[in-house]
């Protein structure tokens, strides 16, 4: 489908689309729209004319069913945190968009399977309040879960600071409930942990982006609550020492490391700057730093800080940890973090930056970070490295900010060359040029060129098969 040759909806589907889910469930007035129409990075601004917000999966199965009868496209969106603009509408307002904040229930805790039950509405920041409330912890952790909802969080597979442990969306999913293109619903809502009826259908729409129908609900898996969880901010001798604590890190502990980020110097330096309420956890400057947390149940939490000890002590005697701090409250614990999550936030005030969300396998983090840099001060001196992320899981928010002595319209002139540079090197370790955020608006090209044509060409035919009338968030991914 033609993003630039989409006629204009014509009013009688507005009218039956209105019919379907009531007034409450429609927004047209241009002020109310305007949240909904921008994405979180302020990339895009799409146009619509009517976003609407069904309360149940009848409603959303009758949208879909009508938009599919008038080939009607359809924008899925969730909470509106993505950060490639793939739940944003085009700009030439030939698209419904399908907001599914008011499908907001947790149906069902079943505490003896570990499992909750939500609707695509919930946001992520409740479940885990729900969870928590009946004694029970869902681990999946991101900068936006206040406002995230799950049905975003699945579409796009997101990641976050629990995957060493824990996995990303799609391995704490078990079962989901979803709208087809067609407007019938697919209930796959079960706790099972084994089920080896053919085809596993849910993982067609995990990580889909909204491209091949609407997720409205899921089956989550539940873990029990740690009982102790320590968190030291440590200094190491460089990217090598980083990521040879996480493997020692996971064999003293018998694998209780649940977060192991990377941060560099100059991304903690832009957030001590710009971030108010932030303080350096360390009397003396270093250039690389690992936030690393371990955590256990109730059989082994009383010895959890000596673990913790006992890792640090070894790696210092031989050169890794040049020096570290634990944290000794929640409190300090949670200023730790505090310097990890507002790095995005601080680096927009050092003007231009282009971003990358890439993985590696782990074994080629500390070389890619060193040999990617290196090809980046080749190609533009000065050029500022702003890296941090998920070194457990080999992904890092490769940022970079423009140099001090450098326009921002003369850095966004050199950011395709910036791409290809960062991409090429990634693509060459084995690596993936979108680990957690997706592939949206923003990277199809970059998808087009990286992916390999075989895959590109099963993913289409996935895609022609289930929408053959291409209504589903059109021109995104593909």
């Amino acid at each position: 489908m033609n993003a630039t040759a989409i006629p204009e909806i014509d009013q009688s589907v507005l009218n039956r689309l209105r019919a379907a889910v009531g007034e409450a469930g429609i927004i047209t007035d241009e002020n109310d729209k305007a949240p909904y129409l921008n994405d979180e990075r302020g990339y895009y601004t799409g146009t619509s004319p009517m976003i609407v917000r069904p309360a149940l999966t009848d409603e959303v199965s009758a949208v879909v069913g009508i938009c599919n009868e008038t080939r009607t496209p359809i924008v899925p969106q969730g909470g509106n945190t993505g950060l490639c603009g793939g739940a944003t509408p085009y700009e030439h307002g030939g698209e419904i968009l399908l907001s599914m904040t008011r499908m907001n229930a947790i149906r069902y805790i079943d505490v003896l399977n570990y499992t909750i039950t939500v609707e695509a509405g919930v946001i992520l920041a409740d479940v885990q309040k729900a969870a928590e409330e009946n004694d029970r912890y869902f681990p999946l952790s991101l900068g936006g879960e206040g406002t995230a909802r799950i049905g975003g969080n699945l579409s796009t597979n997101a990641g976050g600071t629990g995957v060493l442990r824990y996995g990303p969306a799609r391995d704490l999913c078990l079962g989901i409930e979803a709208v087809l293109p067609d407007g019938r619903i697919w209930n796959g809502l079960n706790g099972l942990r084994k089920d080896n009826t053919g085809y596993d259908i849910k993982h067609l729409f995990i990580g889909a982006e909204g491209t091949l129908g609407v997720i409205t609900a899921a089956c989550l898996k539940l873990f029990p609550h740690p009982a102790d969880i320590q968190t030291a901010f440590v200094a190491v001798e460089n990217q090598h020492a980083a990521v040879e604590l996480l493997a020692r890190a996971r064999r003293i502990t018998d694998d209780r490391v649940v977060t192991f980020e990377y941060m560099q110097r100059e991304a903690i330096q832009f957030a001590l700057y710009h971030i108010a309420d932030t303080r350096d956890p360390m009397p003396n400057i270093y250039s690389h730093y690992v936030l690393m947390e371990l955590a256990a149940g109730e059989a082994a939490a009383t010895g959890l800080r000596d673990v913790m000890e006992t890792v640090l002590e070894d790696a210092m005697n031989d050169g890794l940890v040049l020096d570290a701090v634990l944290a000794e409250s929640g409190q300090q614990s949670g200023d730790f973090w505090k310097i990890r999550e507002t790095i995005p936030e601080a680096q927009k005030f050092e003007g231009a930056s282009s971003k990358h969300d890439i993985s590696v396998p782990v074994s080629g983090v500390a070389d890619f970070l060193v040999d990617a840099v290196a090809d980046l001060q080749n190609f533009m001196p000065g050029i500022r490295p702003c890296a941090f992320g998920h070194v457990g899981d080999g992904n890092i928010h490769f940022n970079l900010s423009r140099p001090a002595d450098m326009s921002d319209e003369e850095f966004r002139s050199k950011e395709f060359d910036i791409h290809k540079i960062v991409y090429d090197r990634t693509v060459a370790m084995g690596g993936s040029i979108s680990a957690e955020h997706g592939i949206g608006r923003l990277r199809r090209g970059d998808l087009e060129t990286y992916k390999s044509p075989v895959a590109l060409d099963v993913m289409r035919t996935i895609k022609a098969s289930l929408d053959p009338n291409g209504i589903m968030n059109p021109d995104k991914v593909l």
